[in-house]
């Protein structure tokens, strides 16, 4: 049974009318984005990933090698990119389909 007072919103991509806390339950269940690396494992903060391929840094004339281990990553609200740190390279960003996770 639902309660009377609770507040109803109008569900466009439904068609119906659901309750605010259902609305705002679905809302933030669709604000969760799925990060997930080059084999399709799902990547969180805080992970370590594996790069698969040498990727030239731009801006820091650097090229990391295939194998070089990236602790910490975080994520950035993008499917596709990985906040980091490396040594020497300040505010690296890198594509989650060049990495494994570790």
């Amino acid at each position: 049974m639902t309660d009377t007072n609770d507040d109803y919103v109008y569900d466009e991509a439904t068609g119906e009318w659901i309750s605010a806390s259902a609305a705002a339950a679905s809302a933030e269940d669709a604000n969760l984005i799925e990060v997930r690396d080059a084999v399709g494992n799902l990547l969180a903060d805080g992970d370590s990933v594996t790069l698969i391929k040498d990727l030239t840094v731009k801006g820091a004339n650097q090229t990391l090698k295939r194998g070089t281990v990236i602790k910490s990553i975080r994520l950035t609200g993008d499917a596709q990119e990985i906040d980091c740190r490396y040594e020497g390279i300040k505010g690296l960003v890198l594509r989650a389909e060049f990495v494994r996770k570790r």
